[in-house]
């Protein structure tokens, strides 16, 4: 192992195509975190990356000694570090349901997110378009249910959703039936965040560009 040279400052080395990355870029810039990001090509890797991180990943989160690199434990991490605007409840029970859900979104959604993007043009990618399409449009109600998901505030499990919805035309998915507008109307008002727009890597700028 090489010698890892300690920062004064947060550091995030950042795919900025990866909804991974980006679901811990959004609570960044919710906190407003001051933060070096580093644009990481994952095929490129720096060598630093592999002295701070033994899997040689992304993302990867650095605050002076500590280095996380799971994005669930990064956010929770940011969140207890910068405790305002906070973006996970309070209580034990509502706080557990908000870990749920995102265990959920990354059992039902990012998997067939991943398979899409590894091999677009694939016929097994074609199948788990039309799984995510099918499920996203099957949860679209619970969308209108409250002014952010399941939750009268802006919290992490947005965090997880949006980079999904954001990749949508990318992954070749339109959501243009009427049971879709409460997902729509969502969409449209996190993507209008300040936070959200200033989480945003030039690649993901572009895909709707």
């Amino acid at each position: 192992m090489g010698v890892v040279t300690k920062r004064s400052s947060m550091t995030f080395f950042s795919d900025p195509a990866s909804h991974y990355s980006h679901r811990v870029r959004i609570v960044l810039a919710e906190k407003g975190v001051t933060v070096d990001v580093v644009n990481v090509d994952p095929d490129n890797p720096p060598a630093e990356l592999a002295d701070l991180n033994p899997y040689n990943a992304l993302p990867t989160l650095v605050d002076r000694d500590l280095v996380l690199y799971e994005p669930n434990i990064m956010m929770e991490y940011l969140d207890e570090r910068f405790p305002h605007p906070p973006l996970l409840p309070v209580y034990p029970v509502a706080r557990a349901n908000s870990r749920l859900m995102i265990h959920r979104i990354q059992k039902d959604w990012c998997g067939l997110v991943d398979q899409i993007l590894a091999q677009p043009n694939a016929k097994a990618s074609d199948v788990a378009r039309k799984e995510l399409r099918e499920s996203l449009l099957a949860t679209a109600p619970l969308f209108g249910e409250m002014p952010f998901f399941l939750s009268e505030e802006f919290t992490i499990v947005d965090c997880c959703i949006a980079p999904i919805l954001w990749r949508l035309p990318s992954l070749g998915i339109e959501l243009n039936e009427k049971q879709a507008k409460p997902l729509q109307k969502y969409m449209e008002s996190i993507f209008s965040r300040e936070g959200f727009k200033a989480s945003l890597s030039d690649l993901e700028e572009d895909i709707r560009s």
